[in-house]
């Protein structure tokens, strides 16, 4: 009896219509893990940083900003250096706060944060939204600690729980997944007045170019923030930072000995170091802002003498990104000069201020 034709028969996995086998087509195993919903923040003017940062995430799905589907450990998301938190979202189609009070309601927010204190360890919360001292907010904060066993406490609570309307109706809940702000590095052993925000540190080195062969230097490195930061993106050929305030330098080495990393910074006025010329590559700093560090006058004669001794230190394809809120001061040099070409980076909010940072190079 002749054998049927099975040309007509769909091919089994595995196995090609002609009959050779095939190989099964590779996917990783973790992107068919359920996946929660988190949303990161950032400074206003630090978004596109953050969505590039975000853009390298393996298995962040359906990305709409800074919002987003991610499966498995939560930690590769505290990793992130942009963000000034991240937060696990969840959605209650719920038409005002009051509806999260209803048994099944709360009893899902009860185990969506549960979930949250399981991996960040937090041991009391806070509720962050509009109206928070009104009747409801105070009911359902009682209720919430007496079902995770936290303290509420409404200033420093560790676990923030945010609560805003959803884009399409209902309401959002945000639990910060850290107790602590993720800008709040765990480096930052000791701290000064008018400190950079760790965040915007990233990103003046990120946007200023990451080179392994880069010479860089810190001028009035302050407490080692650009310098921490810079160390901990990878390799470099050499850095130095200085500071004219001995207690500044003890404060950024010890904040670089937290770090783990080892670099060179000395007590020397960054206007007379005595290096050649040329020295650097890369020239990254936090100038005074005439408020919590320097005054406006000082600046006046600070800033011009700055620009001039780094163009000296900078070598001929050499850049220096400058961050500063005296923005009409340091335009206004660089308007009168054409020793350099500058163009902005970004501008943001950080302490009530919006500073900008620049990028010079060489004319």
């Amino acid at each position: 009896m002749p054998r049927p034709d099975r040309s007509d028969r769909p091919a089994r996995w595995g196995q090609a219509s002609s009959g050779r086998k095939t190989s099964r087509p590779k996917t990783d195993y973790r992107s068919r893990q359920p996946a929660h919903e988190y949303e990161l923040e950032v400074l206003s003017g630090l978004e596109h940083v953050a969505a590039t940062e975000l853009a390298h995430v393996p298995l962040a799905r359906d990305i709409r900003g800074l919002r987003f589907w991610f499966p498995g450990d939560p930690s590769r998301l505290t990793r992130l250096r942009s963000p000034v938190a991240a937060y696990r979202v969840q959605h209650w189609d719920v038409p005002r706060p009051r509806g999260l009070l209803g048994h099944q309601q709360l009893g899902e927010l009860t185990g969506f944060l549960q979930d949250v204190v399981a991996f960040g360890g937090h041991t009391s919360f806070r509720l962050g939204a509009a109206g928070k001292e009104s009747g409801v907010m105070q009911r359902l904060a009682e209720e919430l600690q007496n079902r995770l066993g936290l303290l509420h406490h409404a200033e420093e609570g560790e676990l923030l729980v945010r609560l805003r309307p959803g884009t399409e109706g209902g309401w959002d809940v945000l639990a910060r997944l850290t107790p602590r702000p993720l800008s709040a590095r765990a480096w930052r052993v000791c701290n000064m007045g008018g400190g950079l925000n760790a965040t915007i540190a990233y990103a003046m080195h990120k946007l200023a170019g990451q080179r392994d062969g880069d010479r860089i230097f810190n001028p009035m490195s302050g407490s080692g923030t650009l310098l921490v930061e810079r160390a901990l993106l990878g390799p470099y050929d050499a850095m130095v930072g200085v500071d004219i305030n001995p207690e500044a330098v003890q404060c950024a080495r010890r904040n670089l000995e937290a770090a783990g990393r080892d670099v060179e910074v000395a007590a020397v006025d960054a206007l007379h170091t005595g290096l050649p010329a040329r020295s650097f590559d890369l020239i990254v700093a936090d100038l005074p802002w005439g408020d919590a560090v320097g005054t406006h006058g000082g600046n006046a004669a600070l800033y011009p003498a700055f620009l001039e001794e780094m163009h000296r230190l900078t070598s001929r394809q050499g850049r220096v990104a400058v961050v500063t809120h005296e923005i009409r001061l340091f335009e206004g040099l660089l308007s009168q000069q054409s020793r350099w070409h500058a163009h902005e980076l970004l501008q943001v909010y950080s302490g009530g201020h919006w500073p900008k940072v620049y990028l010079l190079n060489k004319q």
